[in-house]
């Protein structure tokens, strides 16, 4: 059994075989336009943090390289504890290198070593040495480097020196890309680019754009917009820049990969998790009133992440947490899965509303609205198949009410008529056309398993303060 979710296994031979979003037609849309537009461009895959990027790119990158395309990754976050992205990025292209094609790559770095701006001069020396033969080419790349070396201040002083510079290492870099790559663009993917220290993150835009920005290279950036866009912000000192419009000047074609159905992903984490081992074990199976748990547990998770759309990477956690939870649970008791996932949904993304309910300090009508908000506005028939969200509400408050060690009269009275007077009153029977909140609070009441159950049974296998169940 899994706590949290691993990297997918990503097959060679089908790369999107383990896919359970079926992502492999996009991969195949940005493939075509690969093909159509060979003479290169920066592509920007653009979604949120948690939402599969990283492992899409590299199924991606797979099914490139099984159609004959020459592939780099680069994980920028992971490289940049060094200053310069260039030295990274010109290391990637050595991967490249074979006997047809190593001289122009010497080439290549040596017009890089005289671009670099913050190489020590022992270490440039090193790498450059292994590609550099002429002890006079080394000589004259330790002299730009001294400190801040004269040739190098020339260099910055010098536009149309530099201008040239910067022309001659492109069209090595072409060259080198030619022999490289066949008839098919180089696709340089350039990941976690939004993690990055901010400065380190527009250095390598702004490198792609002025030194690497070549025929037969296509870049694509792996990010999030709004994440890399509070790094420019702040690189920049400024917090009313456009970063869209900074954007568009380095990405020419920006794409999202498409949000998988949320009920598709939930089945797939349910099984991941193996849920079934709980809910489907022998001992539960035999109990009639067990025998809804896996559909009310999927639906109440699906109508959860419909209504927030949290992230992919965020589902999992939740999925993941829910399952240690179980392991609490001997399997023939109680667990309203329903109600103890929302309340582990409450914990985990809207904390502040956990620790009143934990701490006895929110009322029952203000309980009541919160679990309404929770839920999706205009509910539809087929949303509710399967599953009673005005008898969880109930079971809510009711568990909470006797938490508190209140009278039953906090929920009902009975007036001198012998009428029974409802005190909450659910703003989800506006949403929906279940029965009614009052009917499913006397339900519970008539039902004497359930009568003095307290919120704190869920509550404290929720917060881990009950020894595991050995399996």
């Amino acid at each position: 059994m899994k706590i949290k979710h691993s990297d997918i296994t990503i097959k060679e031979d089908d790369p999107f075989e383990n896919c359970k979003l079926n992502r492999k037609i996009y991969a195949e849309i940005l493939t075509n336009i690969v093909e159509t537009y060979p003479e290169g461009f920066v592509l920007g895959i653009n979604n949120e943090w948690g939402t599969g990027k990283t492992t899409f790119v590299k199924m991606w990158q797979q099914l490139l390289n099984n159609q004959g395309y020459k592939t780099l990754y680069f994980n920028a976050w992971e490289n940049d504890f060094d200053k310069n992205p260039l030295v990274a990025i010109i290391s990637e292209l050595k991967i490249l290198t074979n006997p047809s094609n190593e001289k122009i790559f010497k080439s290549v770095m040596q017009k890089g070593s005289i671009l670099a701006k913050s190489i020590l001069p022992a270490l440039l020396k090193g790498v450059t040495k292994k590609y550099i033969d002429t002890d006079i080419v080394l000589e004259a790349i330790e002299n730009t480097t001294k400190g801040m070396t004269d040739i190098f201040e020339e260099e910055i002083q010098e536009y149309s020196n530099k201008k040239q510079s910067v022309n001659e290492f492109r069209t090595e870099l072409e060259e080198f890309i030619k022999k490289s790559s066949s008839n098919k663009p180089l696709i340089f993917i350039i990941d976690e680019l939004d993690r990055c220290r901010p400065n380190y993150a527009v250095e390598v835009l702004e490198q792609i754009k002025h030194l690497f920005s070549v025929n037969g290279i296509v870049f694509v950036l792996s990010i999030d917009k709004i994440q890399l866009g509070y790094a420019i912000r702040g690189v920049y000192g400024n917090d009313n820049i456009n970063s869209d419009e900074y954007l568009r000047r380095f990405i020419d074609l920006e794409y999202s990969i498409p949000t998988p159905s949320t009920n598709v992903f939930c089945e797939y984490l349910y099984h991941y998790y193996s849920f079934d081992d709980f809910f489907s074990s022998s001992e539960r199976i035999k109990t009639s009133e067990f025998k809804n748990d896996k559909e009310q547990f999927l639906k109440m998770a699906s109508l959860l992440f419909l209504k927030t759309n949290i992230t992919l990477r965020q589902q999992e956690k939740i999925f993941g947490y829910t399952r240690l939870i179980l392991n609490s649970f001997p399997k023939r008791n109680y667990v309203f899965p329903h109600l103890l996932f929302v309340l582990i949904y409450i914990k985990v993304i809207k904390s502040d509303l956990y620790s009143r309910i934990e701490n006895n300090a929110i009322l029952l009508q203000e309980l009541s609205d919160e679990y309404s908000e929770l839920l999706p506005n205009n509910l539809q028939d087929k949303d509710l198949y399967g599953i009673n969200l005005l008898y969880i509400e109930a079971l809510l408050l009711y568990f909470y009410n006797n938490q508190q060690g209140r009278l039953k009269r906090n929920l009902f009275e009975v007036n001198t008529d012998g009428k029974v007077i409802y005190k909450i009153e659910s703003k989800l029977e506006k949403k929906i056309n279940q029965t009614t909140l009052a009917a499913c609070i006397e339900s519970i009441s008539r039902s004497w398993n359930l009568d003095d159950v307290q919120i704190t049974y869920l509550l404290n296998k929720i917060n881990l303060t009950e020894p595991m169940v050995l399996l």
